[in-house]
């Protein structure tokens, strides 16, 4: 009797662990996976886009949105220690740029942009 209540409780237990780590484990279906160069490459898209807006005269709150969809995008880049070490740099003039736009001020967005975008261009080399 005290066997099987052993074994029964193990059961039990081992289903409930496996009934509860199967969902948490599974893949989002709606997450988007992509390749390291390609989050690379939509990445800088996505700063170019956002140079381009400064550029057209676009308001502060829209450069902001544009540079936190790269931020954003740059999360994405998953390839080696090497690399997140260099997109971690590369987001330094990112979140520079992001502060300065959500106080109201383009002064220094396009240089801290263009700083990012040449940063993001080197990271293809590094995979």
């Amino acid at each position: 009797m005290k066997f099987l209540r052993k074994v029964l409780l193990s059961l039990a237990i081992a289903s409930s662990m496996g009934a509860i780590a199967t969902p948490v484990m599974a893949a989002d279906p709606g997450r988007i996976s992509y390749e390291p160069s390609e989050a690379i490459k939509l990445t800088s898209e996505k700063i170019q886009a956002a140079i381009d807006a400064v550029a057209a005269g676009s308001s502060a709150d829209e450069v902001a949105a544009l540079v936190k969809d790269a931020l954003d995008m740059s999360k994405e880049i998953n390839a080696n220690d090497k690399v997140d070490v260099a997109r971690a740099r590369a987001n330094r003039p990112l979140k520079k740029a992001r502060s300065a736009a959500r106080k109201g001020s383009l002064d220094g967005v396009e240089e801290a942009l263009q700083n990012a975008l040449k940063q993001y261009s080197e990271l293809p080399g590094l995979i």
